[in-house]
């Protein structure tokens, strides 16, 4: 591989980096590595041990897209420990152009690339194929964008949207939100709607039930929920699918996206039997006069491991996408 062939991209969540390589004008990942954040001091320490791993001794162009808002030139992720400033690393490496976006901008870019054959319908339909569409998932955060067609192409939305309250609708989550308050303070959706809010949700249901909580991760909630091993962990993980359709829902009414809902991220996929038979249709479904309106929106769930990756490779080109 040589340098004048490739530029690099990059998916940088809270618990792994992803990066790749692509070819001028193209969006096909080449070369992929995950590294985790965790083993490396900052973004330029791992971004020299991938390019030293791929062969490369420098590449011309860069787009990386962050799991953190993005605004000036300093970027400090919001759940890991990496910090840097946008104008010295593209100094370091002697990018011409570098491209930070949010996790989910690239996201939203990337479903435009998803093949059907990686998209599994959970409920709705048709849509409308000329209104925006919402890209939403639970990872290690709650990851929130969208995109707006234009004449010829899509503008993706740069958005917070997992930071919004979360919003009860019965007595056992005004119990929950309480619960969570006394822990956190301010109660967002992603306190909930990602890996960590399972098992804050997990045990908040223990404690309203008065029972005992034994598991302490939440990949291991998951795992009992599916094993159906332990029936807190099982109550939990589809409460934790009922709030995301409502979500869901509520973001679809906001943005107008009755283009469709693209589910992404790490933990729906592995879930995917479970969740398609979960209260999430019902949560998502449920708006009152609205209902018809959603109830049109076709859901799909995203199977692409490396959707945030193709929508790097896809900021790169598109001009509604700045480059520092």
């Amino acid at each position: 591989m040589t340098a004048s062939q490739y530029a690099l991209v990059g998916d940088i969540g809270g618990t792994n980096a992803r990066f790749a390589l692509v070819e001028p004008g193209r969006v096909r990942p080449e070369a992929i590595e995950i590294l985790p954040c965790g083993d490396y001091g900052n973004l330029d320490d791992a971004v020299v041990s991938y390019l030293e791993r791929t062969g490369v001794a420098a590449v011309s162009e860069a787009c990386l897209a962050v799991a953190s808002p993005v605004s000036g030139t300093r970027v400090r992720m919001t759940n890991n420990h990496w910090c840097f400033d946008t104008d010295e690393i593209r100094s370091r490496f002697g990018w011409q152009s570098f491209k930070v976006i949010n996790d989910y901008t690239a996201m939203a870019l990337g479903v435009l690339h998803v093949g059907s054959e990686q998209l599994v319908h959970v409920c709705g339909g048709p849509g409308d194929k000329r209104r925006p569409r919402l890209v939403m998932g639970p990872g290690t955060g709650l990851g929130v964008s969208g995109l707006v067609p234009l004449t010829q192409g899509w503008v993706p939305l740069i958005t917070e949207g997992g930071h919004v309250d979360f919003a009860p609708t019965d007595d056992i989550e005004m119990d929950i939100l309480r619960i969570l308050q006394a822990r956190f303070g301010r109660v967002s959706v992603e306190r909930i709607l990602c890996g960590q809010g399972l098992l804050n949700l997990y045990q908040a249901h223990g404690q309203i039930q008065g029972v005992a909580t034994p598991l302490d991760a939440p990949e291991k909630v998951t795992a009992a929920a599916l094993a159906q091993a332990d029936a807190l962990a099982r109550h939990a993980l589809r409460h934790f699918c009922e709030i995301l359709g409502r979500v869901a829902g509520n973001a679809v009414l906001t943005l107008g996206s009755t283009g469709g809902v693209y589910l992404c991220g790490g933990i729906l996929p592995r879930i995917l039997d479970f969740f398609l038979e979960s209260p999430f249709r019902t949560g998502f479904e449920d708006k009152g006069r609205m209902r018809p309106l959603v109830e049109r929106t076709p859901v799909y769930v995203v199977t692409e491991p490396y959707t945030g990756l193709l929508g790097a490779a896809e900021a790169l080109r598109n001009p509604e996408v700045q480059a520092l």
